[in-house]
This record gives structure tokens, C-alpha cells and sequence, in this order.
């Protein structure tokens, strides 16, 4: 047994957690393109027959009804992971989501097809959500499965940061493409972040080819332990968890607030540069990199509540910041702000929640358990941009409500997040279980 150890203790840690950083780095290019394209040319590439307000509203409705489809996914992905392994999970996901987002860059436009081409643009945003559902539920039980109990929140960390440097990608592409001429970036520029989903699809699939199952899930198969139905044992003893998740994870709405609906109010109605206001996400995810293990660290030593309660309370506050500076049109002070509030103070978040939401489920029911919890609450953060748009009123210029909202999302989870347990010294093979507290000594030295 000893001559097995060390690889358990070191490699594989490492490996999985670097299967997860990358996968999901590839895996969320494709979604926020999305988002990228629905904030700038979409209300005028397959809506251009309502009035630039409503083009926009509609375009950003389309990024919503991804996180729609989101729990289908959850459901369905998560029973194949609990079921069937963790690997099949990943490999399937960042299939479905390659195609997906290629076929997006072959689109007909409106002008070209008519109302067809808005609805197929929705039944591949749909299959984009679909696929997501699984994808960071999936890559954070690898990680945390594969980790030494001391550093589970530092080794799942790194699907967050796999996240953000997918967004940093997929914000970098449309650099070049947003100093296009106007006609350029509608009828051809737009695409071309689509089409790259084919390099996605073949280096997505060799990663995740590769890894081995968990041994926790390899062990619970070998005794013959593993449920047939994970979902009925889900809502039978572990409801209140996933309804836990499922207010934590409202914390998404800071994301997808700053990445679509900042934007899309930053250069469509105070009128600044699209390219600016696209170097502003690419530094704040930057940042968010070296941010997110640093607290996933701090969180392994004193504890995920406080690191994700501190975050989500500076998000609140940040963001009233960040829409106010936007309105006045200081570069300076978006950029520091834009940096401050989500590059680091919403990484904290990051690097706590994959650790946090999967250390209450035991490994039986902890893909599908995190997995339906996240995406229920993704899908509101999902459609926090339109409704923030809604709030905006005519014109688009009342910042003010759409801050008071997010304020009032991020009280939600921190409520949630607070009323619950820390397990972050509770032994690997009892999580989900009773809070048994490992012996801080047997802990350290792990």
C-alpha cells in the first residue's frame, strides 16, 4: 500500500486538477463567446427588425435561455456521472458543446431565412446550456476526489480558473473582431470565434480521454455501492442541500452581469469603446487567475465560509461602484473598479464554492447533487442580464436598480452560504455524511 501512495498523494491531484483546469478553460470559450456576440452583434445579426433597445433585449434573452437548459442538463448529466463515472461525464459534455457552438458560427442570418434563424440560434444555445450543466459539477468532483483532504478547495480551485481564462479567451478573440468595419464584423467577423469550437472539440477530447475514474468512484463501483438511482436518494436525504446550492449559486449573477449585461450597457447606450470595454473583462479574468487558488489556499486553512461570505458582500457593494463609473465614462475608474470587484473580490467566491457545494454530498449522489444545485442557480443568474436590462427602463441609462438588484442576489447567498456547516476538516470519505471533524493534526498531516 505505501508504494501506491505517493501518486495518489502528488500526481494525481495534479493531474486531475489540471484535466479540469483545461477542459474547462475550452469548454467555457464556447459558452461566453456566446455572450460576447449576444451583447454586440446579435440583436442586429437575427433581431434587426425591432428597435435597437429590443434587439439588444432579445439577444440577451437568447444567452439566458442557455442556463435554461442548464438543470435539464444537470438532471441528466448528473444521473450518467453518478452512475457511470465522472469521465464519461466530461468527455460528452465538451463534445456537445463544441458542435454546438460551431454550427452557432454557420448561421444564416436573419435577412437571409427570416424567423428561422433566431429559433436555431435558441436550439443550439440550448444545447450549449445542456452540455454546461454537467461540466463544472463533473470537473469539480475529479478534482476533489483526486485531492489530500487538507487542500480539496486549492485543487478544485482550478475549474474555476479553467473558467475565467476560458472567458479571457473567448473576450481576446473579439478583440481584433470588434475593430472591424460594421459590416464586416455582422456578415462574416462575428463568426470566427465559432468556427475555432472545431480546435476545441479534438483538444478537448484528448485531454479528457486520458483521465482516470476517481478512486472513490472506482471503489464504490468495485463493492457494488454505486446507486442505480442516484436522483431518488438525492431528494430523499439531501434536499436541503441542494436547495443550499442552489441560493449560493446565485453568486453567478455577479458574472454574468459584468461579462453581458456591462457591456452591453457600456457600449450601447453610454456609447464607450468596444474594445476598452473588452480589455476590461481580459484584465479582471487575468487577475481572477492567480486570485482564485490563492483563495481556494486561504480557504483550505480558515475555513469557505468566510472567504465566500467576504466575496459576495464586496461584490454587492463593488457593483454600484463599477455600473457608476461606467456611467461616467472614466476609463480609469472603470478599469480599476471593473479589476477590483471581479478579478479579485468575486474570486474569492470562485475559489470556495467548487469545494464548498461539493463537500455536502457523499460521493454517491455528489455530481448530481452539485450539479442540479448550481444550475438551478446559474439559470437565474442566466437571465439576470435581460431582466437587468428591463430594469434599466427606456433607454437603458438607470444603472441604479440593476446594482440594487445584484446587492439583493448576493444577500441571498450569503444568507444561504452562512446558515450552513463547514466541512472543510471533515475526513474525504465521510463528507455528505455527519460533520465528523478529523483530528486537526491527522488533517495537516495528510
Amino acid at each position: 500500500m505505501s508504494s501506491t501512495s505517493p501518486p495518489t498523494a502528488t500526481a494525481q491531484p495534479r493531474k486531475a486538477a489540471l484535466a479540469a483546469w483545461i477542459g474547462s478553460a475550452l469548454e467555457y470559450y464556447d459558452f461566453f463567446i456566446y455572450g460576447t456576440a449576444a451583447a454586440l452583434v446579435f440583436g442586429k445579426v437575427f433581431f434587426p427588425s425591432s428597435s435597437p433597445a429590443t434587439g439588444t433585449l432579445l439577444a440577451l434573452a437568447t444567452f439566458g435561455v442557455g442556463y435554461v437548459a442548464r438543470p435539464v442538463g444537470a438532471f441528466v448529466l448528473g444521473h450518467v456521472g453518478d452512475r457511470f463515472g465522472r469521465k464519461r461525464v466530461l468527455v460528452a459534455t465538451v463534445l456537445l458543446m463544441g458542435i454546438a457552438t460551431f454550427l452557432v458560427g454557420c448561421l444564416p442570418s436573419y435577412s437571409s431565412i427570416g424567423v428561422a434563424a433566431p429559433i436555431l440560434l435558441v436550439v443550439l444555445r440550448l444545447l450549449q446550456g445542456f452540455s454546461a450543466g454537467g461540466e463544472q459539477a463533473g470537473a469539480n468532483s475529479m478534482s476533489l476526489e483526486h485531492a489530500p483532504p487538507n487542500r480539496r478547495a486549492y485543487y478544485t480551485s482550478f475549474t474555476l480558473s479553467g473558467t475565467q481564462f476560458g472567458q479571457i479567451l473567448a473576450t481576446a478573440i473579439f478583440l481584433p473582431i470588434a475593430v472591424l468595419p460594421e459590416e464586416s464584423l455582422l456578415t462574416w467577423g462575428w463568426r470566427l470565434p465559432f468556427w475555432l469550437s472545431a480546435i476545441v472539440v479534438v483538444v478537448g477530447l484528448l485531454i479528457r480521454r486520458t483521465l482516470e475514474e476517481t478512486p472513490v468512484f472506482t471503489r464504490e463501483q468495485s463493492k457494488h455501492e454505486v446507486e442505480k438511482l442516484p436522483l431518488a436518494v438525492l431528494f430523499r436525504d439531501h434536499w436541503a442541500s441542494v436547495l443550499r446550492v442552489v441560493a449560493a449559486a446565485t453568486i453567478a449573477t455577479v458574472s454574468t452581469i459584468f461579462t453581458v449585461y456591462a457591456l452591453s450597457y457600456a457600449v450601447n447606450t453610454v456609447g464607450l469603446s468596444r474594445t476598452a470595454m473588452l480589455w476590461v473583462g481580459v484584465l479582471a479574468n487575468v487577475a481572477a487567475l492567480a486570485a482564485i487558488p490563492f483563495f481556494g489556499s486561504l480557504a483550505d486553512r480558515i475555513g469557505r465560509k468566510p472567504v465566500f461570505i467576504g466575496g459576495s458582500l464586496g461584490c454587492a457593494v463593488l457593483m454600484f461602484g463599477y455600473l457608476g463609473a461606467i456611467s461616467t465614462g472614466n476609463y480609469v475608474l472603470i478599469f480599476v473598479v471593473g479589476i477590483l470587484m471581479f478579478g479579485v473580490v468575486h474570486s474569492a467566491t470562485g475559489g470556495v464554492w467548487p469545494a464548498f457545494y461539493g463537500e455536502m454530498f457523499p460521493a454517491r449522489v455528489r455530481l448530481s447533487g452539485t450539479a442540479i444545485g448550481t444550475q438551478i442557480g446559474f439559470a437565474v443568474a442566466g437571465f439576470a442580464p435581460s431582466i437587468s436590462a428591463a430594469l434599466a427602463g427606456e433607454g437603458g441609462a438607470n444603472w441604479v436598480p440593476v446594482a440594487i438588484f445584484v446587492a439583493a442576489v448576493c444577500v441571498l447567498n450569503v444568507i444561504a452560504v452562512g446558515t450552513g456547516k463547514d466541512y472543510y476538516r471533515t475526513p474525504t470519505e465521510q463528507l455528505g455524511l455527519e460533520p465528523v471533524r478529523a483530528p486537526k493534526k491527522a488533517v495537516v498531516s495528510a
